[in-house]
């Protein structure tokens, strides 16, 4: 019925839709559709890290590139190259992306952003154990983080999405996390003026006039998580030949690491800090939970029962707590789970495939200190985006987060 309302009411316009779809959310929310802050322009030039070409398109530049790649994956020693990067944005729609990941009319009732678990202050997470959604419904899982996206072939932790478009879709659309849905999110951007205005500035091949579209929205989005990069840690330094970069402890950390007892570099591989695959590693749920059966329903393959997508490591010391179920409040608390002998907080009743890398390194107390102190050298956070202080929607983000 109400899609036949939708199609029905068209030629009405995009205000009477926009009321019709928004008539029981908040009083804050209705008065979306009013003039603000026509001063917002967008960015005319790259973020840090990115070099503008002829074609008004960001390109990513990084020492990195100096570096060749075993089969172009981007994982190996310490000079070795990324994988190849998301790209080719323009800065308008870069800045523009800002504006809607900080922006909470993205919801359904105007509560919360993309940015409410992708917090550029905890590490793009959020520092919960799972995350929280719109009504203030607990989730399933852990907020990932979001720094050095752009490099990454599959998100989410199930590995369900194969884009960052993709990927965008499920919070905005999910029931219990942002609750919008394509025709309320249209209606919503179309009824403010200045995101009219400005879509049109980051899509020249349209007008002011015209209405905004899906795949405007997604790409924008995409094209801000995409810059955010995270390549200049002390490790970094240390790795293109600064040996004063880490002190000795930190790089005792660094081989007992990378060591064939310890093991972790063979699926945090440097020098994105993960080999993007799945690994079933035993990892316990928090008491009272459900086990979780992870990228098994992603791939209809029991083998891959309680497997989830091996995460970077990158800024690891801000994204606490830990693990796709937020089990390990510390650093030392999760390094400390591996070697406590392979399977031992699998539940009884599970029968699971662990990868071959879990087993019992049997590390001392000594030399899971310095795994902690070699992590805590990957925080980078030197081209963290500024978070806007007014958005296109008239939101005052440090009025609306007070």
């Amino acid at each position: 019925m109400k899609r036949f309302v939708y199609i029905s009411l068209a030629g009405l316009g995009v205000l009477f839709i926009y009321y019709l779809v928004n008539r029981t959310t908040s009083t804050q929310t209705q008065e979306y559709t009013q003039v603000f802050s026509s001063e917002i322009e967008l960015c005319t030039t790259c973020p840090p890290g990115f070099q503008l070409n002829d074609d008004n398109q960001c390109i990513s530049r990084n020492l990195y590139l100096q570096y060749e790649s075993l089969e172009d994956k981007g994982v190996g020693g310490l000079k070795t190259a990324l994988p190849e990067i998301r790209d080719g944005f323009s800065p308008q729609q870069i800045d523009l992306g800002r504006y809607l990941f900080f922006d909470p009319v993205l919801s359904a009732d105007g509560t919360i952003s993309c940015a409410s678990c992708h917090d550029p202050e905890m590490g793009f997470s959020d520092g919960k154990a799972v995350g929280v959604g719109i009504h203030q419904k607990k989730l399933k899982r852990a907020s990932p983080s979001l720094w050095n996206v752009a490099y990454l072939r599959k998100l989410f932790w199930d590995a369900r999405a194969g884009s960052l478009e993709e990927q965008m879709q499920g919070p905005l659309y999910a029931e219990d996390e942002m609750g919008a849905t394509e025709e309320q999110l249209l209606a919503t951007l179309n009824g403010i003026r200045n995101y009219q205005r400005l879509f049109a500035e980051a899509f020249p091949k349209r007008t002011a006039n015209d209405s905004i579209k899906l795949h405007e929205i997604y790409t924008s989005i995409a094209a801000f998580e995409s810059t955010l990069i995270s390549l200049n840690s002390r490790y970094d330094q240390y790795a293109h030949g600064y040996h004063q970069a880490l002190n000795e402890n930190e790089i005792e950390g660094l081989n007992i690491f990378r060591s064939f007892v310890a093991r972790c570099a063979e699926c945090h591989t440097p020098p994105l800090f993960t080999n993007q695959q799945i690994a079933v590693i035993g990892s316990p749920e928090p008491d009272g939970l459900p086990f979780d059966p992870g990228a098994e329903i992603t791939f209809n393959d029991k083998t891959r029962r309680g497997g989830f997508k091996v995460p970077s490591l990158r800024n690891i010391e801000k994204t606490a707590p830990y693990m796709h179920s937020g089990k390990f409040n510390t650093l030392r608390e999760t390094v400390e789970f591996y070697t406590k002998g392979r399977g031992h907080a699998v539940p009884k009743n599970e029968n699971l495939f662990l990868h071959w890398h879990i087993w019992e390194p049997n590390l001392t107390d000594t030399e899971l200190d310095r795994l902690v102190d070699f992590l805590k050298t990957l925080t980078d956070e030197s081209f963290k985006p500024k978070v806007p202080d007014i958005l296109p929607s008239g939101i005052d983000l440090q009025n609306f987060n007070s």
